[in-house]
């Protein structure tokens, strides 16, 4: 009983500041166990030209759940990229989803891009594009709205390797269009 009294006088004698701050600290621990979502909705796509195969290789990095929620947004029906019950139906709804919102323009013409597949990775999914016996390109235009459909602070972030030069640019919901000069 002893020790309660002295924990209680010595309380006394801390500021009201102090209390607030202290108050202020549970309650932003309180919150964070109830809210459920990630701070940053960002997706990588990755570009390199391969000189061998005369192939542009397109890979994008996607959250999970933000990728699945989109996915059941547009084809109105859960589709589960961990534990897919066919494969073909989720490379049908991928390919689909992404070649509507990612586009590639190479030297001024429009281009094709070919589904490889995709593959868990962590949190996240790489999915694999191509592009097929094209040249050596000098302009790169991207159109990019992954994700923006439904995740308004969606961010993109574009890598792209040509010949051994490195570019890189961002690009936020709503703006959709990054141009590269190798």
């Amino acid at each position: 009983m002893l020790k309660i009294e002295i924990i209680a006088g010595s309380l006394k004698n801390i500021t009201p500041a102090v209390k607030c701050l202290f108050f202020g600290l549970i309650l932003l621990l309180a919150f964070s166990f109830t809210i459920k979502k990630h701070p940053y909705y960002v997706s990588v796509v990755d570009i390199k030209y391969d000189v061998k195969q005369k192939a542009l290789q397109v890979s994008a990095r996607l959250f999970t759940n933000d990728l699945e929620d989109a996915l059941r947004k547009t084809n109105k029906k859960t589709i589960d990229l961990l534990n897919p019950k066919t494969r073909s139906e989720v490379d049908s709804a991928l390919c689909h989803y992404i070649k509507e919102r990612f586009q590639i323009s190479l030297n001024s013409k429009a281009q094709t891009l070919n589904y490889i597949g995709y593959e868990k990775e962590e949190e996240s999914i790489w999915v694999y594009l191509e592009i097929r016996k094209t040249a050596v390109p000098k302009k790169m235009n991207i159109n990019t709205a992954l994700l923006y459909d439904f995740l308004p602070q969606q961010i993109n972030i574009i890598h792209a390797e040509i010949n051994g030069v490195k570019k890189s640019s961002k690009v936020t919901n709503p703006d959709r269009k990054i141009e590269f000069s190798f």
